[in-house]
Formats: structure tokens, C-alpha cells, sequence
């Protein structure tokens, strides 16, 4: 008497399993994408906003002065625009070289955050303003004040900062550029169909494509 063997069936793939993973590297890349392009916008429009504010005194009264982030440090604006480069260039490499992107946008916002803060204490830009009003290179600021502004620009640079950090985490999961076109920028020459006159259907499928089988 014979016996029947069982054979293991393959299971099919765990479609809830890929599915979630294509959420979570979705939602991944949509919270990159807000969090990079808000970060930088935030730090390039506070970086023009008005920093420190102070006095110089000349003759028997004073002069107000003020200072805009720009004047202060230019590296969070600078560092912003790397970043915006940065989160646009992850789409157009892949494996390494889309790691060392994401760790170039993650370090942009770090630095931009950390220019900011530095810069919330600063009297530089000010005291050079009240040498130059005053006539005298030795004069300082007085009065001096901060604003909130470059506490602003310090959460913009931690924005930019997270947008790297998810990049880093879920960037293997997004997708790339297209591949269609070549390095040079011209699109890919496609080979038509060899057209094999004694089968019929070659012709038609030739003729549905617009070309003279004939030829």
C-alpha cells in the first residue's frame, strides 16, 4: 500500500506586512519632506528678522542701534540652503551615497541650530555698529538686548535636523528618481521589436504600433 507524502505549499507573501511597510515609509517621507522645507524656510525668514538691539552713546545722548541675523552670523542661512540642496538631492542617489546625504542634511540642521543659539548671546554686530557710529573703535554696545528671533531660527535648524534623522531611519525605503533617462539627461533610445514577416500577429502588433512592417 502507498503512501502520500504531504509537500509544503508556499505560503504566499504577507501582503499586510509589505503593505505597512510601504505606509510607514510614505508617512516617513512625507514628515521628512514638511520638516526639511519648513526648517529651512523658518531659518532663512527669521535670519532677517532683527536679532539684538542696544544703544551707542554719542555726545550727551544715545543712539539706538539694532542688528538682523543676517548681520549677527550668516552660517544658519548658509547651512538652510544646504539643507534644501541636501533633502532634494536624497531622490537622486541611492544606497551609500543617499546615507551620506541624509547625514549632510542632518548635520546642516544641527549646525544651523547651533549658529543660532551661539548667536542669541552675541554683541559683535552691534559693537562694530557703535564703533562706527560713535568714531570710536573701542566703543561697545549698551543697553544691549536679545530678541526671540534667534531662538526661532534655532527650532528651524532642529526641523531640518529631524527631516535628516528620518532620512537616515526610513530613507532605504524611498523611492529614487526615475531611472529612464541617462546620466546626460537624454531619454533612453528604445530597440523596436524584431517584426517576423510569416507570423501574422507580429504584423498586427507592428501596425498597432504605427510602423510599416513591410520595411
Amino acid at each position: 500500500m502507498g503512501y502520500v507524502t504531504a509537500v509544503s505549499v508556499p505560503q504566499p507573501r504577507d501582503r499586510s506586512t509589505a503593505s505597512a511597510t510601504a505606509n510607514g515609509g510614505r508617512r516617513s517621507l512625507a514628515a521628512a519632506l514638511l520638516l526639511g522645507a519648513v526648517g529651512a524656510t523658518v531659518v532663512l525668514l527669521t535670519s532677517g528678522q532683527i536679532w539684538a538691539e542696544g544703544t551707542a552713546a554719542v555726545g550727551g545722548g544715545s543712539v539706538p542701534l539694532e542688528a538682523k541675523g543676517s548681520a549677527v552670523t550668516g552660517v544658519p542661512t548658509a547651512l538652510a540652503v544646504v539643507g534644501l540642496a541636501a533633502l532634494v538631492a536624497i531622490f537622486a542617489v541611492r544606497r551609500t551615497g543617499r546615507f551620506l546625504v541624509s547625514a549632510l542634511l542632518a548635520l546642516s540642521g544641527a549646525g544651523a541650530a547651533l549658529a543660532a543659539f551661539l548667536g542669541a548671546s552675541d554683541s559683535t554686530a552691534l559693537d562694530a555698529k557703535a564703533a562706527k557710529t560713535t568714531g570710536n573703535t573701542a566703543a561697545t554696545v549698551d543697553a544691549l538686548t536679545h530678541t526671540a528671533w534667534p531662538f526661532v531660527t534655532v527650532a528651524g535648524g532642529v526641523l531640518i535636523l529631524l527631516a535628516g534623522l528620518l532620512a537616515l531611519r526610513y530613507g532605504g525605503r524611498w523611492p529614487a528618481m526615475s531611472g529612464r533617462y541617462e546620466r546626460d539627461g537624454s531619454p533612453r533610445t528604445r530597440t523596436a521589436p524584431v517584426v517576423d514577416p510569416d507570423r501574422p500577429e507580429d504584423l498586427w502588433k507592428a501596425l498597432d504600433r504605427g510602423e510599416d512592417p513591410s520595411q
